[in-house]
C-alpha cells in the first residue's frame, strides 16, 4: 500500500512538473453552441488528454471580444465576420479552426400576419445594424427580389429581439439563439421567415487566436485543434447525448429541454470535415474565404470599418491541414 501511494505521488508530481513548463492558453468563449462546446473539453478531460494547458474564460459575446482586444485572453470564439472586425480595429488575430457554421440558429422572425420575406416590403425590421444579422437580412432580401431600400431598418440590440417584436413597432426581427427561439415561443402567430440554413456558410464560427500567441505556441495550438476534434466526436456519438446536453445547458444556465432545441441549428464540424471549407476561393459561401470576402465587402459598405481586411492573410488553414495529414 505504501509503495502504491508513493508511486501515485511521483506520478502526480511528474504531471505537475509537465504542466508547470507549459504556457496557459486563455480562451474566451460565450453562449453559442459551437463555443459553449469547449466546456465539454474541460469536463471530459480532453485538454489533459492532449497535454495542453487551457484556461477557459466565460463571457457575454461582446465582452469576450473586448477581452481579446485588451489582450486579457489569447483566443476568442467569434464569427468569421467579427474576426475581421477585430483585425480591422487593431486586435490582430488568425483563424486557425472552424468550429461550426450556423445552420438555422440565426433567424428572421416575422410578426403575426407576416408569412414571407416578400411581405416585408415597405415594413420596419428590427436588426443589429452592421453585424452579421444585418448581412443575413440583406442576403434574404436579395434572394427574394427586394433591396434594403424596400424596407426600413430599426437598429436593435439582438438581446432585445423579443421585446422589439412584442412592441408591434416592427414587422420582423433578426436574431440568433436563444433570442430567435424565444421570439417564436413567446409571440403567438410569429413565423420563421428565413434562417442561416437557407444559406449555409454565410456565418462560420471560429477560434481566433492572437498572432503573437499563435507564433509563440504553435505546437500548443495544434493540440487545441486536436482537442476540438475529440469534442465533436463526443457530440456526434448518440450515447453521449444526454450527458452532452446537460454539460452545455448547465454552462448556459437553461433547462436541458430548451438547450436541446438549439443544437440542430448549429453544424458542428470535426477537423477533417472542416478542411473543405478552407478551400481558397473568393466565390460563394461554401468556403470561409468566399464567405469572409462577402461579409468583408458588406462591412466596408456599411462603414463598420473603412478598408477591406486582407482575409487571406488572417485565415490560416495549416493547423487543420496538418491535423488531417497526421490522422491518416
Amino acid at each position: 500500500m505504501k509503495k502504491f501511494k508513493w508511486m501515485m505521488m511521483v506520478s502526480l508530481l511528474l504531471v505537475a512538473a509537465l504542466y508547470a513548463d507549459k504556457p496557459v492558453l486563455k480562451i474566451a468563449y460565450s453562449d453559442w453552441p459551437g463555443w459553449t462546446a469547449w466546456e465539454i473539453a474541460d469536463k471530459k478531460g480532453f485538454f489533459k488528454k492532449h497535454g495542453v494547458n487551457v484556461k477557459l474564460e466565460w463571457f457575454e459575446y461582446g465582452p469576450s471580444m473586448d477581452a481579446f482586444a485588451a489582450k486579457k485572453v489569447d483566443a476568442v470564439g467569434v464569427s468569421n465576420g467579427d474576426a475581421m472586425v477585430l483585425n480591422a480595429t487593431g486586435a490582430r488575430n488568425v483563424t486557425i479552426l472552424i468550429n461550426d457554421y450556423s445552420n438555422g440558429n440565426d433567424k428572421i422572425i416575422g410578426a403575426p400576419g407576416i408569412k414571407s420575406i416578400r411581405d416585408l416590403k415597405g415594413k420596419k425590421i428590427g436588426v443589429e445594424i452592421g453585424c452579421l444579422s444585418h448581412a443575413l437580412l440583406i442576403n434574404a432580401l436579395t434572394k427574394n427580389g427586394l433591396k434594403e431600400s424596400d424596407v426600413t431598418l430599426v437598429n436593435m440590440a439582438t438581446h432585445q429581439a423579443v421585446q422589439t417584436l412584442e412592441s408591434g413597432d416592427v414587422s420582423a426581427v433578426v436574431a440568433w439563439v436563444p433570442h430567435s427561439v424565444n421570439a417564436l415561443d413567446k409571440i403567438a402567430g410569429s413565423t420563421e421567415l428565413y434562417t442561416s440554413a437557407n444559406e449555409p456558410g454565410i456565418i462560420y464560427d471560429v477560434l481566433a487566436v492572437s498572432q503573437e500567441s499563435m507564433m509563440k505556441y504553435k505546437d500548443e495550438w495544434a493540440k487545441v485543434v486536436a482537442v476540438w476534434d475529440d469534442v465533436v466526436a463526443y457530440i456526434n456519438d448518440p450515447k453521449n447525448e444526454k450527458e452532452m446536453v446537460k454539460i452545455l445547458a448547465d454552462r448556459v444556465g437553461v433547462s436541458e429541454k430548451l438547450y436541446s432545441r438549439f443544437l440542430g441549428g448549429t453544424k458542428f464540424l470535426r477537423v477533417g470535415e472542416s478542411l473543405k471549407y478552407f478551400k481558397k476561393t473568393d466565390n460563394g459561401f461554401s468556403s470561409i474565404y468566399g464567405s469572409s470576402k462577402w461579409v468583408n465587402d458588406f462591412f466596408v459598405k456599411n462603414r463598420v470599418y473603412e478598408k477591406n481586411v486582407d482575409t487571406k492573410r488572417y485565415i490560416v488553414p495549416t493547423f487543420t491541414e496538418d491535423f488531417v495529414k497526421s490522422s491518416k
